[in-house]
């Protein structure tokens, strides 16, 4: 890579994010979110799991055929009949990768592989000497890298670099790590290769990190992330990538990395993916949650009322939502009220707004939210008159 800043952002969607219990997709629904991914930018899209269904192997072939400039990988175990059937799914694509896996921590290879260091680091060189056969562009993972012991890692890592893999992934296949301890991990692993092979990181969110992890690892030289929409995968899900991009957007003091996603796809992307699949972002979820940009709190309504910054880092329009919101509640003040009455056609005397304010509080205790449509009755009791620009 020519600038050393530059971040790839490897989308796996389609891949980890539809394996997860409510995200299953079929092959029209995984093309509506490809073509999706595609316009919002990533790097690389991880379009499914050929060995796993037909569905799976369709849906990889189609994506490969109607996104010709895309460059897509598809996953495969390490061995013959995974990579071949990888293969062949990418066959109509002009910028294939075949990524390859096989777990390298001890508890892996004690309770489900049952083989040894040995076996485990021959089956990972002849995997990706055989998907070299058929791509230019192959990645190794280490599943379960960051509870490997590092030695060993090390050891399978070189040899798969030796055996043609252009991008070595460590994964925190269970979400075990933490940020400092995985920044120690990567950045071994960066001065290990050196310039031979691209670092990527595969971060779970078991423990609420995986965001953390990522930009930890960013920072000790891993040059790609892999990442879902919504942050959705296997139990607590992946690396979010609307969280990780907006980081390296908005901190950019502290992280000078660049990407090449178009943020305003964000939310439009996360909505898309809410349609297709059983559930949405929780209402909170960073960027792209219902309440990411709403504000309810009397304070914060003042402040940004007065001054946008005070209360929001990030204008919604950079990721693609539409304008903030702010939520009438029994937390909110005056400013927010007085501004409501006026939008809704009514421009209200001091001793009006009191008298409304103190109408709308108690009705606030006593509810969820306050509709417009209550507003506008409190309104017209106290006033007593028409609006000015009509309702």
């Amino acid at each position: 890579m020519n600038n050393h800043n530059r971040v790839l952002i490897f989308d796996t969607t389609l891949r980890d994010g539809e394996q997860s219990p409510g995200c299953s997709m079929t092959v029209d629904e995984k093309l509506r979110m490809a073509a999706k991914l595609v316009e919002l930018g990533v790097d690389i899209l991880e379009a499914g799991f050929p060995i796993a269904s037909d569905g799976d192997f369709q849906a990889v072939r189609r994506i490969a055929e109607e996104f010709p400039e895309a460059r897509v990988a598809a996953l495969a175990r390490a061995c013959t009949v995974d990579i071949e059937r990888a293969a062949r799914s990418l066959e109509p694509c002009r910028r294939p990768r075949i990524h390859t896996f096989i777990a390298t921590s001890d508890i892996h290879l004690k309770y489900k592989l049952r083989k040894s260091r040995q076996q485990v680091l021959d089956e990972a060189v002849a995997a990706v000497e055989l998907a070299r056969r058929y791509v230019d562009d192959v990645e190794f993972s280490a599943e379960d890298a960051t509870r490997t012991d590092p030695d060993y890692l090390e050891q399978v890592s070189l040899a798969t670099i030796e055996a043609g893999a252009s991008t070595v992934n460590l994964p925190d296949t269970v979400g075990y790590s933490i940020p400092s301890e995985h920044a120690a991990l990567i950045g071994r692993m960066v001065k290990s290769f050196g310039d031979r092979a691209i670092v990527s990181v595969h971060c779970h969110d078991d423990l609420g990190l995986a965001v953390a992890n990522s930009l930890a690892a960013v920072q000790a030289g891993a040059r790609q992330v892999e990442c879902t929409i919504n942050g959705i995968g296997e139990r607590a899900g992946n690396c979010s990538l609307e969280e990780i991009v907006m980081a390296m957007r908005v901190r950019r003091d502290l992280l000078p990395f660049e990407t090449g996603i178009v943020t305003e796809q964000l939310y439009p992307a996360s909505k898309l993916l809410t349609e297709l699949i059983t559930f949405g972002p929780q209402p909170n979820k960073a960027i792209v949650g219902e309440n990411a940009f709403a504000h309810e709190a009397g304070i914060h309504q003042d402040g940004f009322l007065k001054e946008r910054t005070t209360y929001e880092i990030m204008d919604p329009r950079s990721v693609g939502v539409p304008e903030s919101r702010l939520v009438l509640g029994k937390h909110s003040g005056r400013h927010a009220l007085h501004k409501r009455c006026a939008d809704l056609g009514y421009e209200l005397t001091r001793e009006e707004l009191e008298e409304v304010y103190r109408r709308f509080i108690a009705l606030a205790d006593r509810k969820k939210g306050v509709r417009n449509e209550e507003i506008l009755v409190i309104v017209r009791e106290v006033a007593g008159r028409l609006p000015v620009a009509g309702d």
